[in-house]
């Protein structure tokens, strides 16, 4: 049989296993759960709570609902949503990751202290994102969302500026950008690394994991943000290295010989029992 070995270091980060732990126990305990978005990047996943009669609805939906508990999944959302929880009087579970839940206040602190020096918050960070929304939110909309040195433009350097960042955002790219916003200010710039460890110090592991065999077989939602940050990770260490979103998607021709060891890993959204599944089915070809 092929040796096939799972990456014990991959798999739900705190953030999101709290999400998932909140949702599963509502629902064995019998309760209507309705998820304010997608709980979390993995179609598999998400399809094993909907099998249990968890829902998703969106924001504007939350108001429509009668009874039932309303979560709000790990990456965190903007007061506007609270509020109507709140005026709805349902039951609110807040499964806001604790890392994204001190980012909101941190951002909503520093937004307070930069209005009284007509300053500029900057989140880098994904636009549309669901936690960067949650982030702008705390602002009241004024925030500046940066993806890249495009995104430069929409600043005034004139005004003081503070920076932050969306919790999955690397690092190292978030010190490139402080660094092109300070040469082109007006005044010092304040900025401040708020990237997850624990999300971020995936990439190292990963890469580590990846060059201990054949072939690596990544398991990963397709709209995962990390997902494609870890894949990617994995390939620049294994040319070999396959995405699979689940079991059904690998293909024989990938494996040629039974001698050739393979490694399975995920993304902090990709659940241990996927890629569990994934690794029974590629030691039976």
């Amino acid at each position: 049989m092929r040796k096939v070995e799972i990456d014990k270091n991959s798999g739900f980060c705190f953030g999101v296993r709290k999400a998932i732990e909140s949702a599963t126990n509502l629902l064995d305990n019998g309760d209507k759960v309705y998820c304010v978005g997608d709980i979390v990047h993995n179609e598999e996943e998400s399809n094993r709570l909907a099998s249990k009669g968890m829902e998703i609805i969106g924001k504007e939906d939350i108001s429509t609902i009668k009874d039932g508990t309303i979560l709000f999944r790990a990456h965190g959302e903007e007061p506007a949503s609270y509020l109507k929880v709140k005026k709805s009087e349902l039951i609110l579970n807040d499964a806001t990751c604790p890392v994204v839940l001190k980012l909101q206040q941190r951002i909503r602190a520093a937004y307070e202290q930069q209005k009284k020096v007509n300053g500029q918050i900057i989140i880098f960070g994904k636009k549309g994102h669901a936690e960067v929304v949650g982030l702008v939110g705390q602002t009241n909309g004024e925030a500046i969302v940066v993806e890249n040195s495009e995104g430069l433009k929409l600043i005034d350097f004139s005004r003081p500026i503070e920076i932050f960042a969306q919790t999955t955002k690397n690092p190292d790219e978030l010190k490139q950008l402080v660094a092109l916003i300070s040469d082109k200010a007006k005044k010092p710039v304040q900025w401040h690394n708020t990237t997850c460890k624990q999300v971020t110090g995936r990439v190292p592991r990963i890469k580590a994991f990846a060059s201990q065999f054949d072939i690596v077989v990544f398991v990963g939602g397709k709209k995962s943000s990390n997902a494609k940050v870890l894949f990617q990770a994995c390939k620049e260490e294994n040319e070999n290295s396959y995405f699979v979103s689940s079991a059904d998607e690998l293909k024989k021709e990938w494996f040629h010989t039974s001698d050739q060891s393979v490694g399975v890993c995920g993304a902090t959204s990709t659940p241990f029992w996927l890629m569990e599944k994934v690794a029974e089915k590629i030691s039976q070809f």
